[in-house]
């Protein structure tokens, strides 16, 4: 089947149904660097590289109409959800949002499928008026002759070493039965077994065979050190000869000496006073503002947290002195090892460069792209699934 993915990104859910065996004969992406990685690893996909809502309807008819998607893919940017500005609606209603582009082009194309990946707490909001979101959208779905279905998954059930819980939305021209596909795999630190599914990979298991590299090491492209210890790494592993974007973060003496103090399962509110963050401009004080969800040391032996696009700074490696570098994020994004990242790394903060009037520099960077994708696993295990019932 022909995919269009039209809020692709670097091109995580294109690459799960790619990996299905689909063909992703398109993709629209706005991001300059996001755009790159995907043109990158979708040599064969047209990409419209604009964003979508100055992209009239007979556009998408003169580049689909005698290639007409069976599915559409939608990811729209989680972070802002609404593009509705202040005076101008109720900001969280998606009649005011991204969601109205993803219903256009499901209108204008009309294929068998169109399937949307957001944040869980989507199901529970409500707009100003008091109104079920989810609602709004199933609703506007329905009117255009879909049925509709949405559950929540978790990625570590598939196989993603992440506990990684989001929204899908399934709309579909005829009715299903069993819309998304069954756990493959279970979790549990209790010793348990489950007979009748796999064993979730570990955060270990996604990275302890790539390079070891500390603070400030790394290149974009380097050898393997090693050889795959688990199946987990031969798949990530497979057609791929080089490790690609593995460099690790430049770190003070401090900070190195800071997380070298942290046992797995600390943060930054663990860590010996001195060595707690200064304030910005502070002039060596002590901040007294800690964020316990910046620089947590993860446990090798379970699944990681959930990569959020500023991941950079969320964690410290089990036993490196030293954050994530965007390879391992990437890892445990459950993205191939062949697959490349364009783009700086990291970039300064956004609302600096927002601030600052730099809009021109205001790119995802490697570390963007990879937290806000859908991870590759999951996203194959609802393509191998649809086919299945179809």
């Amino acid at each position: 089947m022909k995919v269009l993915d039209i809020f692709s990104g670097a091109g995580g859910f294109s690459l799960g149904f790619k990996l299905a065996d689909y063909n992703i004969i398109g993709a629209v992406e706005v991001d300059k660097w996001a755009s790159e990685t995907f043109a990158y690893n979708f040599k064969d996909t047209k990409l419209l590289i604009e964003d979508i809502q100055k992209i009239p309807n007979e556009v998408f008819l003169e580049q689909f109409s005698n290639n007409r998607p069976d599915v559409i893919l939608a990811s729209p940017p989680c972070q802002g959800f609404s593009i509705c500005k202040k005076n101008h609606g109720d900001p969280k209603d998606p009649r005011n949002s991204l969601f109205k582009e993803f219903l256009r082009v499901g209108k204008i194309l009309k294929p068998e499928y169109i399937i949307m990946e957001n944040v869980p707490t989507l199901v529970k909001a409500k707009t100003d008026t008091n109104e079920s979101i989810i609602g709004i959208i199933k609703n506007a779905l329905e009117e255009i002759g879909y049925h509709v279905y949405w559950e929540v998954l978790d990625a570590s059930q598939y196989g993603v070493p992440q506990i990684r819980r989001r929204l899908f939305i399934i709309a579909s021209k005829r009715e299903l039965k069993k819309p998304f596909p069954e756990a493959t795999h279970y979790f549990s630190d209790r010793g348990q077994l489950n007979y009748f599914l796999e064993p979730c990979p570990t955060l270990w298991d996604a990275i302890s065979d790539l390079p070891e590299i500390h603070a400030g090491e790394g290149k974009e492209e380097m050898n393997y050190h090693r050889l795959p210890s688990n199946c987990y790494q031969e798949t990530i592993r497979f057609s791929s000869q080089k490790v690609y974007n593995h460099v690790a973060m430049k770190h003070s003496k401090r900070t190195v000496e800071r997380f070298y103090t942290m046992s797995w399962g600390d943060s930054l509110a663990d860590v010996p006073e001195h060595l707690k963050p200064y304030k910005r401009n502070g002039k060596g004080i002590i901040s007294d503002k800690i964020y316990e969800q910046n620089s947590r040391r993860l446990h090798p032996d379970k699944p990681c947290h959930t990569i959020p696009a500023s991941f950079y700074a969320n964690f410290v490696h089990p036993y490196a002195h030293r954050n994530f570098t965007a390879r391992e994020g990437a890892r445990i994004q459950s993205f191939p090892d062949w697959f490349v990242f364009k783009g700086k790394p990291t970039v300064v903060s956004q609302k600096l460069l927002e601030r600052e009037g730099r809009l021109s520099e205001k790119h995802l960077c490697q570390y963007n792209q990879i937290g806000n994708a859908v991870p590759p696993v999951l996203a194959k295990a609802i393509a191998i699934h649809l086919k299945e019932i179809t």
